[in-house]
């Protein structure tokens, strides 16, 4: 076994990895780039070793700088995770070229996998199923053209070296194509450094389903059974489960065939996972082979009990798979939620900032959290926006679905925008309940799981009012208690103390009078009076109104007032009058970057009349597009920026004569 491994990656899975490693008894080194200098993967290393800049092109993705450190440190291997260099062969055979084991498959199966077009000839030899498609060397548009006619529509476009759910892009009709063509090559070339494309048969309403397998340099292939990862937004895996409910035992097995023999034509060894389509009549298809551990690997290991990283240290190791197939058991029922930084509510626009507030409920055998960041921490534009996974395990689905719901509501993030409530509205859509699961489901349950945002009951503004009134109150001398200063019952000559509170929500104002009493206070708000008394302890409020108990957490940053009550997130400010008095004249004109990014496309020229909706550029961030469309129609006045320009979150980037 190594005495000393180095981890090439960053956040979350860093910190997976170097968990099972120190329960091994192995050393670890980190490397990070500036923006991950006080991350928490860096301090629980044994060693760190600083690798540059931010941008990954700079720092994480220099192979042989990364390999440089690992001779340097005396490091034996490499495990790369996921991401970056983990499916890069040239690494592979560059660790092999340097006496120093890369934790993965040989780059021959990289090769052969991590080209979608050759993998899938590849596979049609094997005898594993495809859906009808195109994956030949010809990128020629015109000839793209003619295949997806052959093929017949809705097709899907594909990135050949993508993964993740980028440069990949739907099509219903034909005049759609060459547009959404040219957008998955420009976003492929971004993120992959490869622009060639493969286009298959779109399967409608499918099932992603995926077989973990796991294979040794001593012949021996096994599954680790199958995860269902259907909940998906923007080809984007949100919430996965093990094991994949309502499948016949007759296609579980099938499935699970395949995959081995998926592996087994590539001569594969170590972690990988086999993804299938699986239609609605029963009929499953190849998708990809991913040649690496997943991200969704968590569930794997709370139905088998297994460590998966233990797993591929010891193959890499050269040591026997662990167990044999009829060895490995599968008990109960996982879910992971994936968290991220972004806003559902603007097509999951990513999020940056500070996390000033980040609350998990505690970790138990029913609950895990896997996190790369800690509070405090920030949320940089320069990696992935993913927060943390929650991941939860019972005896049923059922039970475990409950717990995930209840784990997502005892999730408290504050200082940017997230996808916790989102994920909660998930997980109680009546069809995911009911394990009727597809890749549409998102998409068909809109009215569900984007409901109008509703306003701030009177019961949370009733806990807002109690933080404010509590968290002002006069320090007294424990050497006098009887002192009258001390006194909160509010007695005035001529009269009860009252106090108007003024909070703010969007484009609405609140309004609380709380006068004191000696056994707590009376609240007017809207016209309804009620009685409250109650106890703030740091952000935990318990109040009784009119006779009832609550408990809540409020939690406050600067003006913003947040509150976590049934399942909801309230957002409040507390009304400062300077403030909003500073904000009268501030200008609002123009359209604005909605987070950090470079500028890769405009579309539009000076004095060009556009409509509402009009592509006016595209803003690359995060390894995606985002186009900034016209809000009405206008005339373009200018433009405050140009392609490859760096821009902030806020800046203006186009001014536009409306004509509304």
């Amino acid at each position: 076994m190594f005495n000393k491994i180095l981890i090439a990656n960053r956040g979350e899975i860093a910190r997976r990895i170097i968990r099972t490693a120190h329960l091994m008894g192995i050393k670890t080194v980190a490397v990070y780039s500036d923006a991950d200098r006080d991350a928490p993967f860096v301090q629980e290393a044994d060693e760190a070793v600083h690798i540059g800049p931010p941008p990954p092109a700079e720092s994480y993705l220099l192979a042989d700088k990364i390999l440089d450190v690992a001779k340097a440190t005396g490091a034996q291997a490499i495990h790369p995770g996921y991401g970056f260099l983990s499916e890069n062969a040239s690494f592979a055979n560059s660790c092999a070229e340097n006496d120093i084991v890369f934790i993965g498959p040989p780059a021959s199966s990289i090769i052969d996998m991590g080209d979608k077009s050759a993998s899938k000839r590849l596979m049609r030899e094997a005898g594993v199923p495809l859906s009808p498609g195109y994956e030949e060397e010809n990128q020629d548009t015109a000839h793209l053209v003619e295949q997806a006619k052959k093929i017949g529509y809705p097709v899907m476009i594909k990135a050949s070296a993508g993964g993740g759910g980028k440069g990949m892009r739907i099509v219903h009709e034909a005049d759609q194509f060459e547009e959404a063509l040219a957008s998955c090559q420009r976003e492929s070339k971004a993120a992959f450094g490869d622009d060639r494309v493969l286009i298959e048969k779109f399967i409608e309403n499918p099932r992603h389903v995926e077989i973990q397998v796991f294979a040794d340099n001593h012949g021996n292939t096994i599954h680790l059974f199958e995860r269902d990862c259907s909940s998906q937004r923007r080809h984007q895996k949100v919430i996965e489960e093990a094991p994949a409910p309502g499948l016949s035992d007759k296609t579980r097995d099938a499935m699970h065939k395949a995959a081995i023999a998926a592996a087994e034509a590539v001569g594969y060894r170590g972690a990988g996972t086999v993804e299938f389509l699986l239609a609605p009549n029963g009929e499953f298809y190849f998708m990809e082979m991913n040649t690496r551990l997943q991200v969704e690997h968590p569930v794997t290991e709370l139905i088998t009990g297994l460590d998966l990283v233990e797993w591929q240290l010891r193959i890499a190791a050269g040591e026997p798979l662990p167990a044999k197939q009829d060895e490995i058991s599968l008990s109960g029922h996982a879910f992971e939620a994936r968290i991220y930084a972004e806003d559902p509510d603007n097509g999951f626009l990513p999020a940056t900032g500070k996390l000033v507030r980040l609350a998990f409920p505690r970790a138990s055998e029913h609950i895990r959290i896997d996190a790369g960041v800690e509070q405090g921490g920030v949320v940089s534009p320069h990696y992935d926006p993913m927060i943390a996974k929650l991941i939860t395990w019972d005896e049923t689905r059922e039970k475990a679905l409950d717990r995930l719901s209840a784990a997502l509501n005892d999730t408290h993030i504050v200082g940017l925008e997230t996808n916790v409530a989102f994920l909660d509205r998930l997980a109680n859509v009546p069809a995911f309940k009911a394990a009727q699961l597809d890749t549409g489901l998102i998409e068909r349950e809109q009215e569900y799981l984007f409901p109008e945002k509703s306003t701030a009951s009177d019961l949370a503004l009733i806990l807002v009012s109690l933080v404010e009134l509590q968290g002002h109150t006069p320090n007294i001398p424990q050497s006098d208690p009887h002192s009258p200063w001390g006194s909160q019952d509010g007695w005035r000559l001529g009269g009860r103390a009252q106090k108007k509170l003024r909070f703010t929500e969007n484009d609405q104002e609140h309004n609380v009078i709380a006068t004191y009493h000696a056994d707590g206070y009376s609240f007017l708000i809207n016209e309804q009076e009620y009685n409250v008394s109650g106890q703030v302890k740091e952000d935990r409020v318990t109040v009784t109104v009119d006779g009832k108990i609550t408990k809540a957490t409020v939690i406050c940053h600067e003006l913003e007032r947040h509150v976590f009550l049934d399942n909801q997130h309230y957002q409040v400010h507390l009304f400062d009058p300077l403030i909003a008095a500073e904000n009268l004249d501030e200008d609002t004109g123009g359209l604005r970057a909605p987070m950090p990014g470079k500028i890769i496309k405009i579309f539009a020229s000076i004095g060009d009349k556009v409509s509402a909706g009009d592509p006016l550029m595209v803003l690359e961030a995060m390894k995606m597009e985002h186009t900034i469309v016209a809000p009405t129609e206008g005339t373009v006045k200018a433009f405050l920026g140009q392609v490859n320009d760096q821009v902030n979150e806020g800046d203006v980037l186009v001014e536009l004569d409306s004509e509304e």
